[in-house]
């Protein structure tokens, strides 16, 4: 027999403890999640104390705050009803004045659950509070009930109500077995930290000590953290209290990078390198892309730490101290960094969780540090905060969870964002590093093989001293030369060195332009797959029926592979010079049409990004040199300035390379774009010629350096020079030795 009626959903009477101990990640996360149940009630200060009962058998954490407490209608219709939207909708806090200006916070709680954490941390929990009102609520909830009964209306909990001229404010007492005492105080190894250690650093990193807000509104509004210990602690001697206070090691960073990347894209940052003395701090302007950073605006407060010994010496003396006003030793202000380590994510001066845990690499900042070690940055190197705006401003959602941000387009936005900040950091701090001789210099191997096998110097001592030493000049010229014959067989051999050194190099440059060869070949590809089982079917109708009609459809297809064919062979030649696995003697090239022929290598991106070319030049002047590397050299030059044009979209794009000759002699080649152009510290310092230098976010460093080497190899130099516009390049004979 059909039955029909409709029912009620009625949440099992352990929904609450599932909403508690399922979501809130462990107790270091549900102290905080009552930590900010204070902040949003106005409170000037939270006191989480830990206290032992005078029998010693139970043990008590207790969490009050100075807010605007609760009525007994609060308490009931939104307190004790889960998920409530309360908090969603009001979005701001009440506000409490200070210096007579009403100031009100950004609701840290919108998902109704925080204060169900207190499930995690003990059996019981005793709600006190008292409202402006006068009103004083008192609430006792055993979790123990929820898991005995059925459903979540079956247990009842008593609400008292009372008059009180108890001080405003909000106490939670959360009981738990004695037990508990000695897991907050445990340590895994004897030197290891105690979870109570552990709940400290959590604390420390909890609040920003950046700013509270983007806007910055703060008006004197602190909110203070303090840890009060009541006989938990074998031989204490009566209540004592900690402050959480910010991480000593922030004021000491080596680089820091710092400043409000607008919503639009646009922003002002500073670069400060205390490394260095009596410099002044950088001021740069920002621009995302030339876009809106899809995150909303953010601000960036980035700390850099040289990690070597004489870096953490350094760091000592500038004054780093333990809490007892000590100066570390090197071993303890690694372990320091150890342990603070890491960008932290902070929304309304409240760091998102685990967003800036040393262990949580959210950036990859390592993944990138492994690629190009002399460059970037490991996140045992950093200490950032970063402050980002609401949910609604910013589209960055917290987890239900709270372990983290949803993986939304904009969480992607922000990545992208901060590495990009990052970069700017890691640039300046390698080109300082690199002047400063702290870090080692990229092989050149042309200079360095030219430097290797030059017997020069050691000849003439050779012979001043056999001389000086009574042997005959003519003895002394016959050992000389033995060393030249030897110096004249080292450097045959240094010039296969150079010449497979060069091959590795246009392969090295032809895998930068993959990209080209995966954009062209897809479609000649396709043709192919497509029309095989086409090819295959009309063949096999032929064989049967023996139409000459089914021919009129084969002939098209035949046809097409033709065509097809001919792009691979045309892609190929243009990418040849690039490939080539051998070298022959140099060749007089015409040289405007062989730079006009790397150009063809990059058709399909000039005309999809609307690039202008120019090259400007005789059309019949022929220069001594390698093809394959004039192809390297105007090749990477080539494929920074698409990517540099196209990533900051560029309003006009456009490369001009002019060749100037006098008397058949080549002068020199001017390489232009309208790009954004180079930093005057880099091209002062060359550091953009260094091997595994790249201001791209993703970019190996070695483009500039190939070609570097591509021009030495060839009798010419690379150099860089300042440009009101876009990045400006000549390639010029070496003054020394001109053409070889």
């Amino acid at each position: 027999m059909a039955e029909s009626g409709s029912h009620k959903i009625r949440p099992a009477g352990r929904h609450l403890l599932t909403i508690g101990r399922e979501l809130i990640q462990d107790h270091f996360a549900a102290l905080v999640e009552l930590a900010k149940n204070a902040y949003d009630a106005d409170s000037p200060d939270v006191l989480i104390t830990f206290k032992l009962s005078s029998d010693k058998k139970l043990f008590s954490v207790v969490v009050e705050d100075h807010g605007h407490g609760m009525s007994r209608d609060t308490v009931i219709n939104r307190w004790m009803v889960p998920s409530t939207d309360d908090k969603l909708k009001r979005k701001e806090s009440p506000g409490r004045k200070i210096n007579d200006v009403l100031v009100k916070r950004v609701m840290q709680g919108r998902k109704g659950i925080g204060r169900y954490a207190a499930s995690v941390l003990g059996n019981d929990l005793l709600l006190e509070t008292v409202h402006s009102n006068g009103e004083k609520t008192t609430v006792f909830v055993v979790w123990a009930d929820f898991e005995k009964a059925t459903y979540l209306d079956d247990v009842e909990v008593l609400v008292e109500t009372s008059k009180s001229k108890a001080p405003i404010g909000t106490k939670l007492t959360i009981t738990c077995d004695v037990e508990v005492l000695t897991i907050w105080k445990h340590k895994k190894k004897k030197s290891a930290p105690s979870q109570l250690d552990i709940l400290k650093k959590e604390l420390k990193k909890l609040i920003s000590p950046v700013s509270a807000s983007i806007d910055e509104l703060k008006n004197n509004d602190s909110f203070t953290i303090r840890l009060i210990y009541d006989g938990i602690f074998d031989g204490q001697d009566g209540v004592s209290e900690e402050v959480i206070e910010p991480f000593p090691v922030l004021e000491y960073f080596d680089y820091k990078i710092s400043g409000l990347v607008n919503a639009d894209g646009t922003g002002t940052l500073s670069f400060a390198n205390q490394k260095a003395r009596n410099t002044v701090d950088e001021r740069m302007e920002y621009k995302f892309k030339n876009s809106a950073t899809g995150c909303g605006a953010v601000y960036f407060d980035i700390r850099v730490f040289d990690r070597e010994k004489e870096a953490i010496v350094s760091l000592i003396e500038r004054g780093l101290k333990d809490d007892a006003g000590n100066y570390l030793g090197i071993l303890e202000a690694k372990n320091l960094l150890n342990e603070f380590n890491g960008v932290g994510v902070y929304r309304e001066g409240f760091r998102i969780r685990p967003l800036g845990d040393p262990d949580f690499d959210w950036l990859q900042l390592n993944i990138r540090r492994v690629q190009m070690p002399t460059l970037r940055i490991g996140s045992n190197q950093v200490v950032g905060h970063i402050l980002i705006q609401s949910e609604e401003e910013s589209g960055l959602i917290e987890k239900s969870a709270r372990d983290g941000l949803r993986e939304n387009s904009a969480f992607e936005k922000l990545k992208e964002l901060s590495r990009e900040i990052i970069g700017l950091l890691e640039s300046r701090r390698f080109e300082y590093r690199f002047k400063a001789g702290l870090s080692r210099a990229g092989t050149k191997v042309d200079k360095e093989l030219e430097r290797l096998f030059s017997f020069e110097k050691m000849k003439q001592s050779i012979r001043d001293k056999l001389i000086k030493n009574g042997i005959d000049g003519k003895v002394a010229d016959e050992i000389t030369q033995i060393i030249t014959a030897e110096e004249e067989d080292k450097n045959r051999i240094a010039d296969d060195i150079r010449q497979t050194v060069a091959v590795y190099q246009g392969q090295a440059t032809l895998g930068k332009i993959i990209n080209v060869v995966l954009h062209e070949g897809r479609r000649p590809l396709n043709y192919f797959k497509n029309q095989i089982p086409n090819l295959n079917t009309l063949y096999n109708a032929f064989q049967k029926k023996q139409d000459a009609a089914i021919l009129t459809k084969i002939f098209p297809i035949t046809e097409g592979f033709g065509t097809n064919a001919d792009v691979f062979v045309k892609l190929f030649s243009r990418l040849d010079p690039l490939a080539a696995g051998k070298r022959g003697a140099k060749k007089e090239l015409p040289l405007r049409s062989t730079i006009e022929a790397v150009f063809s290598v990059f058709q399909k991106e000039i005309v999809k990004s609307n690039i202008i070319i120019d090259v400007i030049g005789p059309d019949k002047f022929s220069y001594l040199c390698w093809q394959q590397d004039i192809y390297a050299i105007f090749t990477n030059l080539i494929d920074n300035s698409i990517y540099w044009m196209t990533e900051k979209n560029s309003p006009e794009k456009q490369i001009t390379i002019d060749v100037v000759v006098s008397n058949t002699e080549l002068q020199y080649i001017d390489y232009r774009d309208t790009g954004p152009g180079i930093e005057s510290g880099h091209i002062e310092s060359e550091v953009i010629f260094e091997p595994h230098f790249s201001t791209k976010s993703d970019g190996t460093g070695i483009g500039l350096a190939i070609a570097g080497e591509a021009a030495s190899r060839n009798g010419l130099e690379l150099k860089a020079f300042k440009s009101d516009v876009g990045a400006y390049f000549r390639l010029q004979p070496k003054a020394d030795n001109g053409n070889e």
